[in-house]
Formats: C-alpha cells, sequence, structure tokens
C-alpha cells in the first residue's frame, strides 16, 4: 500500500467538511417496491479539504502537502474532528470505551474497532489507524500496561496481547485515531484574488482501504 505515516496538519482539517459515504444500489420493481442492496461492507469518508484554508500561508502548506504526497500517489492520516475518539469528544479517553472482542484462551491479536449503535442496530468499523500514545486496554475491569501485557500496531490497529486472554473474557480498547486518506484530485487551483475574495480551492480527500 502507497501510503506515508504522516497526518494532514489538524489545524487545517479543523475547517474543512466531510463525513461518512455509503454506496446503495436501489432497485424500483414493476409493483412499486424497492430492492435495496449494498456491495460495501464498511462506510468510506470523504471531506473538503480547502474549506479548512483561512490564509495564504495555510494554501502554502497545503501545497507542500499535496506535493509531497504527489497528489494521488500516497495516501497518508486524516484527522476527522468530528469523529476522532473512541467515546464522546468532550470526555478523555477511557480503556473501557469500546468492546473490542472476547477472549477463546488461543487468540492473543485483536483488531480495534469503534461500534457505532442506534436502536436494536449497530456497525463495527474497523480502527486501522489508532494515534500512537492514546490506546488504553483493558480485559473485564482490569486496565493492562502498554509494553507489558500488550502492544498495539499503530499502522494496522492490531493489539497483541503477551498472553492470550482466558476464554469468555471482554476485552476493552479506548483510543483516539486517524483515517487514512488520500487526495481525490491531482490538481489545486488557487487564485490569491479569489482567496481575498471569500472563494477558498477545492480539495477533495477520500478515505482508502489499507
Amino acid at each position: 500500500m502507497q501510503f506515508h505515516d504522516v497526518r494532514f496538519p489538524p489545524s487545517l482539517s479543523f475547517g474543512s467538511v466531510g463525513g461518512p459515504q455509503r454506496q446503495t444500489e436501489v432497485v424500483t420493481l414493476a409493483n412499486g417496491y424497492e430492492e435495496r442492496n449494498t456491495p460495501w461492507a464498511h462506510s468510506r469518508r470523504v471531506y473538503d479539504a480547502g474549506l479548512g484554508m483561512r490564509s495564504i500561508d495555510n494554501i502554502q502548506t497545503l501545497i507542500a502537502f499535496f506535493e509531497a504526497r504527489m497528489g494521488q500517489m500516497y495516501g497518508f492520516r486524516w484527522k476527522d474532528w468530528a469523529d476522532f475518539k473512541s467515546g464522546k469528544a468532550a470526555l478523555p479517553v477511557a480503556f473501557d470505551d469500546q468492546s473490542i472482542g472476547r477472549g477463546d484462551g488461543a487468540s492473543a491479536s485483536f483488531q480495534i474497532v469503534k461500534i457505532y449503535r442506534s436502536g436494536a442496530q449497530s456497525y463495527r468499523r474497523p480502527i486501522i489507524k489508532p494515534v500512537v500514545g492514546t490506546v488504553r486496554v483493558g480485559v473485564e475491569q482490569d486496565e493492562l500496561q502498554e509494553g507489558v501485557e500488550y502492544e498495539v500496531d499503530a499502522s494496522t490497529g492490531i493489539i497483541t496481547f503477551a498472553h492470550p486472554p482466558d476464554p469468555e473474557m471482554e476485552i476493552f480498547a479506548g483510543f483516539e485515531f486517524d483515517v487514512p486518506v488520500r487526495f481525490d484530485t491531482d490538481r489545486i487551483l488557487t487564485s490569491v484574488e479569489s482567496f481575498h475574495a471569500g472563494q477558498v480551492p477545492n480539495v477533495p480527500v477520500i478515505e482508502v482501504r489499507v
């Protein structure tokens, strides 16, 4: 995977807009009923980085970042300010924010996930790019010590325990995370005159599978 493990400047992504995108195929039958299907098991985030530009210096920073990624060639990390924590944004990360699995006495590795619930339905989102130093892990009611009882791979979001958790023991994790993305364009068009007039460049960014 062509990916640079570097984060787009958070101060610039703060002013962007974006969120999850789904792909649904809708077929209307002759009787008026619909059949709906989706080829995607997971949503895909899309953003517009241009709206975060507030000064000419910001645009220069954007262009430097864009050139270093060679346009669409290399992916990078993106902080989604609307959704970057395992729990509520206003609260500190807690080790029991998310239930990521149960032990079976043999498996030592578990994927970090974030669960989105609404009513009786839920969606488990794999978290591939946790932020280094923010991950907290626990088994049942006990928080564990990173580097001693478990390790975190910040490039895959996989937690590996020194010893497999016992059967039926619930495993928890709390974390901050980034979204793996790339630019969804190979050009950035800017105008100093237009920028001073309140117009900002269109800089689409899209999540990538890694």
